[in-house]
């Protein structure tokens, strides 16, 4: 492998692999150095091993290609600068960028649970409108002028405009169409998260065929 300094002048390729670990080992100091300025409160440790490191690594790639050439050296240097000034600058966007797609992640995953939840309510009120024992025994679970049926309803349509987005407010929509679809319940007497297919009418009538 060629030495460093067997020759006069830098090759292109060591200029150019010196130039590499420059960038990275700058842009990567800077950074984490503001990335725990950030999440750590400023914590000075942290911020110091990572300018150490950096420091560490930039100063003798800088320094010893500048006593083969100068104009090497200098334009590391200035390199070196130039990312640091890039890096510093662009860090928060990066941040930015980041915090935006875990929240993406996170608000998608909410949302797949509480698609879960809603399709579960859901078909808890349709025993209400399909199952004929549901109808008869509980006419107001039916009945939009009461107040927590009308309630229901509302919540019902509420969480159905955001059903199938990628809006936050969509769990916090399910859960007041649980509680709408249980406050109704109770309000009609109705046993709450009871099975669907299965009334109170059909089970009293299960009883007296089993005496």
């Amino acid at each position: 492998m060629p030495a460093l300094f067997e020759s006069a002048a830098l090759a292109v390729w060591q200029l150019l692999v010196l130039a590499t670990i420059v960038v990275g080992t700058v842009a990567g100091s800077v950074y984490l150095a503001r990335k725990h300025l950030a999440s750590d409160a400023g914590l000075p440790d942290a911020v110091f091993w990572d300018s150490f490191a950096g420091l560490a690594v930039v100063v003798p790639a800088v320094i010893v290609p500048s006593l083969v050439s100068p104009w090497a050296g200098l334009m590391l240097g200035l390199l070196a600068a130039g990312t640091a000034g890039a890096a510093y600058r662009w860090a928060p966007r990066l941040f930015s960028w980041q915090h935006a797609r875990r929240s993406s992640r996170e608000i998608q995953a909410s949302n797949a649970a509480a698609a879960v939840r809603h399709q579960n309510a859901l078909a808890r009120w349709r025993r209400y409108e399909l199952d004929p024992a549901y109808c008869i025994d509980y006419p107001a679970m039916s009945d939009p002028a009461r107040p927590e049926t009308a309630a229901f309803l509302r919540a019902m349509k509420a969480a159905e405009q955001l059903r199938g987005g990628t809006d936050v407010g969509y769990g916090p929509a399910v859960d007041r169409l649980e509680r709408a679809l249980a406050e109704a319940e109770r309000a009609a007497g109705a046993p709450a998260f009871s099975s669907p297919g299965v009334s109170r009418r059909a089970s009293h009538l299960a009883a007296e065929g089993s005496r």
